[in-house]
């Protein structure tokens, strides 16, 4: 094993806190990811990693090798494709991003995308949970809603419009709301990204600022697909991103509720580690994305 296929797996190794993780995402015996990082320790003639019998982490010298690290490769692999095509992007991408927009928005697209880079490798991971880019080895993720704090590089996409829903089954059974005063006679499907916190309740944008009316409601849910399928089922009223709901109204499956009192609109945005280059896959990917979502946000 060489050098370069010894940094890689220790990359692989700091990001995901992990040599049994980073045996498994590259296909490897854990036995052999433990003895490149020895070997690559003892040619750089430092520690990189600390272990112990619950984690791994990274030593000082080991950040900044990490480091390093990333910059080397990404200039390693943008040397030997700099001569080639977009058809000559290859390697493992990836990447995260919510259920509705992978299911709604990219797997839709991705055989096109896919057809065009034949040898590219994607790993999808479609989750409500916010992933850890860095430590979990992602290239990239699609982030919907406010950003936070972070060293991570954001690329802005957009906004989503938000929409006020209810089935069909729940305005029979309590009627259409017609005014902010009304919604104390109606339910809401709580949302929240960690059961246990405190729910919003119904949110309507002003133009200038978010309010927020308290609402009874009897089910809380952290996942966007639950979250359709309880407004489906006649539970309450939820304030989802309009694309993510426009073949349910289409379908007639839900119903727009209040719109003169819709949601403020949600950010898009691409994440991305600092660094200083970037695998020529991540950046089509992420041109791609960017491309995709154009038509779906303001």
């Amino acid at each position: 094993m060489n050098t370069l296929e010894e940094m890689h797996i220790y990359v692989r190794v700091a990001e995901m806190a992990s040599f049994t993780q980073a045996a498994d995402s590259l296909g490897l015996p854990k036995a052999s990811i433990s003895m490149a990082v020895k070997q690559l320790e003892s040619e750089v003639g430092t520690r990189l990693l600390h272990r112990t019998t619950r984690k791994v982490e990274m030593t000082q010298d080991g950040r900044a090798f990490y480091e390093r690290c990333r910059d080397m490769l990404a200039d390693m692999e943008e040397l030997q494709t700099m001569f080639q095509g977009g058809e000559q992007i290859s390697g493992r991408l990836r990447v995260d991003m919510s259920s509705g927009i992978a299911r709604n928005f990219v797997i839709p697209h991705l055989p096109e995308f896919l057809a065009q880079h034949p040898r590219l490798e994607l790993e999808l991971s479609s989750t409500d949970r916010r992933v850890d880019l860095v430590r979990e080895g992602f290239d990239c993720v699609v982030r919907v809603g406010a950003l936070g704090d972070s060293s991570l590089i954001a690329r802005p996409l957009g906004r989503f419009r938000q929409i006020n829903c209810a089935s069909p089954a729940y305005v029979a059974r309590y009627g259409m709301p017609q005014n902010l005063d009304e919604l104390t006679q109606h339910r809401l499907i709580h949302y929240v990204s960690t059961l246990g916190a405190k729910a919003t309740g119904f949110e309507y944008f002003d133009g200038e600022r978010t309010h927020a009316v308290a609402m009874q409601g009897s089910i809380t849910v952290n996942n966007a697909d639950a979250y359709q399928a309880a407004c489906i089922a006649g539970l309450g009223i939820i304030q989802a991103p309009m694309p993510g709901c426009l073949h349910l109204v289409e379908s007639g499956a839900v119903v727009e509720v209040l719109p003169q009192y819709p949601a403020e609109p949600m950010p898009v945005s691409l994440l991305y580690a600092n660094r200083r280059h970037l695998p020529k896959r991540a950046k089509v990917f992420m041109d791609w994305i960017a491309e995709l979502m154009r038509a779906n946000v303001e």
